[in-house]
């Protein structure tokens, strides 16, 4: 992967970009805001930051007014509190009473005594606000007007937003590190969304059972993931391709197994029948036996695996329907009875005579209740006892089938692959009826249970 297309190095770039535009941003601002204004103080000028200026205007205002009425000078006032809106102006008359003041709010007294009036001029001469008095006309006989102006009014456009300065100082380096901060962000949340996309890819597999591939949108370090992902998509389909054919090969290599097994079987025990008529010798009769019980070994042992193969792949008929299980139960015990009988087992049955449905096959009930017993017959003839058993428990109803052998775990003469277990696991879990198994070296017990009872 080349180094320009991974996440360390855009995130590097990142870092640089950003430090080298941090040191600049303090004279970068410095231009840009002081560059215009010195321009501004020329384009833009505070009509009351040159005190000189705003005194001439006074004092020629005043004198314009020699001769006027007092509505005149009422009017003069008021048209120079237009033009200067932020001042305050009053008008006290030679008799020191006050005349107008602009705007009506200012706070000063309604009449002027000598004393008020040099108190007022002395203590006006440089403070602030800035004051500018003027004797009305070219005499004092008609009193004196007042201009008033705070001081932090009489700065230049420039100065003002000098005063500022700090302020957009301060906001323009928070807005770069923001910018950082932002670009950090996005970058960060790119890379979280990708690998989120990986992720539900991984834990939403398609029906198969396996993820779909990705597109691979960049060559970067996740793009490396996402092709290594894409490639292990790939070998588990192909994987899953090749089980699937060995898995199609073994069950009809089974199925055809079965098939051709069955005719010499059948040619063996017809010939085992007839030499049943013949006259033989004890041990001749007892050999014939032997062959006798392996053969139907034998043909238990190939349906099971027909069985076992024909459930795997889904093709067993498969007929669910209302089904007396008791009557089920009472018919496959009464077809074993002979059986455990003959070998001397303790038969306990504990089987009510009320009817209880499940919703079930009843050949595929009646195929696991004889792998069941035959399971017994086989493995715990030592312990000479089976219990068979129906109850209520509940909502549900539960099948006991019990014996007193050596248990599972240990070995016996007749232990097989295991095929007919099998097979009732297959079973029991497409009928949805639970089963459990407690087995140790004193015996073991067998539960069929479900939950749709009548």
């Amino acid at each position: 992967m080349r180094l320009r297309n991974s996440l360390s190095s855009k995130y590097l770039f990142l870092i640089f970009m950003a430090m080298m535009i941090f040191p600049i941003t303090f004279p970068v601002i410095s231009i840009l805001v002081y560059g215009p204004l010195t321009s501004m103080d020329s384009e833009l000028p505070n009509v009351y930051q040159n005190g000189e200026d705003l005194e001439d205007m006074w004092h020629a205002e005043a004198k314009k007014l020699t001769g006027k009425t007092d509505t005149e000078i009422i009017q003069t006032l008021t048209k120079l509190k237009s033009t200067y809106s932020k001042a305050n102006i009053f008008w006290v008359n030679e008799q020191g009473i006050l005349q107008k003041k602009l705007p009506d709010t200012i706070e000063i007294p309604s009449r002027w005594t000598t004393s008020y009036t040099v108190e007022f001029m002395k203590t006006s001469y440089g403070g602030d606000p800035f004051t500018i008095v003027a004797f009305i006309g070219e005499t004092k006989s008609r009193g004196f007007m007042v201009f008033q102006i705070p001081r932090s009014d009489m700065q230049s456009t420039g100065e003002i937003i000098r005063e500022r300065y700090d302020y957009i100082m301060i906001i323009g380096t928070l807005l770069i590190l923001g910018t950082f901060v932002f670009l950090s962000w996005i970058f960060f949340y790119k890379i979280k969304k990708r690998l989120l996309r990986l992720q539900e890819a991984m834990a939403n597999p398609a029906e198969s059972g396996i993820p779909e591939p990705l597109v691979v949108d960049k060559s970067d370090e996740i793009g490396q993931l996402i092709q290594s992902f894409n490639s292990m998509v790939h070998q588990l389909e192909e994987s899953r391709k090749r089980e699937k054919e060995e898995e199609d090969l073994r069950r009809q290599l089974i199925a055809n197994l079965s098939h051709d097994l069955r005719t010499p079987l059948t040619t063996i025990r017809g010939h085992a029948y007839s030499l049943k008529k013949e006259d033989l010798s004890e041990k001749g009769q007892e050999s014939l036996e032997l062959i006798d019980t392996k053969i139907n070994y034998l043909g238990q042992l190939i349906d099971n695996l027909l069985s076992y193969t024909l459930l795997s792949s889904k093709k067993y008929p498969f007929e669910p329907t209302k089904t007396d299980i008791i009557r089920i139960v009472r018919l496959t015990a009464a077809s074993w009875y002979p059986v455990f009988e003959k070998e001397n087992f303790t038969i306990e049955l504990d089987i009510p005579d009320d009817s209880i449905f499940w919703m079930v096959d009843p050949k595929w009930f009646e195929r696991i209740l004889d792998n069941l017993f035959q399971n017994i017959n086989r493995h715990a003839k030592s312990g000479r006892f089976v219990s068979i058993s129906v109850k209520k428990v509940e909502h549900t109803a539960q099948i006991t089938i019990e014996d007193k052998g050596p248990g599972m775990q240990s070995e016996s003469t007749g232990k097989g692959a295991g095929i007919g277990l099998s097979i009732v696991s297959l079973m029991t879990k497409e009928m949805n009826i639970k089963w459990d198994i407690h087995t140790t070296k004193h015996g073991t017990k067998m539960v069929l249970s479900a939950s749709n009872v009548d």
